[in-house]
């Protein structure tokens, strides 16, 4: 296992910040770490890189003993923390040459997590002139220059665009293929997205462990479709599976389906047999985001 956490519990003071966590994760995961503020998520992610001791408990990545073997540890893993700390008046080249001579990594390493992050266009470029979605790259490419074995990301999405959320999605995808990614955030379709299995602690404490399609094993379908002019109900309701239907706002309904088969494909169907138009419909995940508001509330 990449990562093997055992019977770990932290207190600060008398407050206690993790309650016997165990769990564990293999090369090619990507685990979404989820709860509300105040959890234990944070605590968590420093007693794995080795910044803070638990109270009691055993944690290993790659096999090494990261509270007897902090140092050697740390060669086995890569860190973005949720603030990412950046010197933003170096050169992105010249920041990660810096981070480079720490772990010792040669100036073709450098060019190559370049390459792999997507910062060709921006070396040249003081950090500060780099958007919110490029100088999360520049964190990702400085977690990544010794080639970690395991990648501890916390909210690395956060802030985002749309379509700088699409980049950095697709990026953590490509690093799983040869690391174990431990992704912290509070964004639920980020989980749905490129996520294996789900983590979910409550106040120190570990709700749910499972695997992502576990969790979304239903038949229960959440969509939301807006066509370009007012429709009856009497019209909706002939929709095959149709559960429940609810008008949000004039030309916008909350439609939900008890089926097994995408029923996108038969609202389509349905506007085109109706003379309508769609202009904006989005599916969701009910069962993973009512599970984590039942379990965090």
């Amino acid at each position: 296992m990449s990562i093997t956490v055992q019977s770990v519990s932290k207190s600060y003071g008398g407050q206690l910040a993790l309650d016997e966590i165990s769990f564990s994760a293999k090369q090619g995961e990507i685990i979404g770490f989820l709860g509300p503020n105040g959890a234990g998520k944070s605590t968590m992610m420093k007693i794995l890189i080795g910044y803070i001791l638990p109270n009691q408990g055993e944690v290993s990545v790659g096999g090494l003993d990261v509270l007897s073997n902090p140092t050697l540890a740390q060669h086995k893993i890569g860190y973005l923390p949720e603030q990412n700390p950046l010197y933003e008046d170096m050169y992105v080249r010249e920041y990660l040459s810096f981070c480079a001579a720490i772990f010792k990594v040669g100036k073709e390493r450098i060019k190559q997590v370049i390459e792999q992050v997507g910062l060709i266009l921006e070396v040249h470029k003081k950090i500060s002139q780099l958007s919110k979605g490029y100088q999360q790259r520049v964190g990702i490419a400085a977690a990544i220059l010794h080639d970690p074995q395991v990648l501890i990301l916390d909210e690395p999405t956060t802030g985002l665009d749309p379509n700088q959320l699409q980049e950095i999605r697709n990026l953590i995808k490509t690093l799983s293929k040869e690391k174990t990614i431990l992704f912290s955030t509070h964004i639920m379709q980020e989980v749905e997205a490129i996520c294996d299995r789900v983590i979910i602690i409550k106040k120190g404490k570990l709700m749910i462990d499972k695997p992502l399609i576990d969790l979304k094993e239903s038949k229960q379908q959440h969509i939301e479709v807006t066509f370009n002019y007012k429709i009856e109900e009497q019209l909706i309701q002939n929709l095959p599976y149709l559960k429940s239907f609810k008008n949000n706002f004039d030309m916008t309904w909350h439609l939900t389906f008890d089926a097994k088969e995408d029923m996108r494909a038969a609202i389509f169907d349905f506007a085109k047999e109706n003379g309508l138009k769609i202009l904006e419909l989005n599916s969701h995940n009910q069962r993973l985001e009512n599970l984590f508001k039942e379990i965090t509330a």
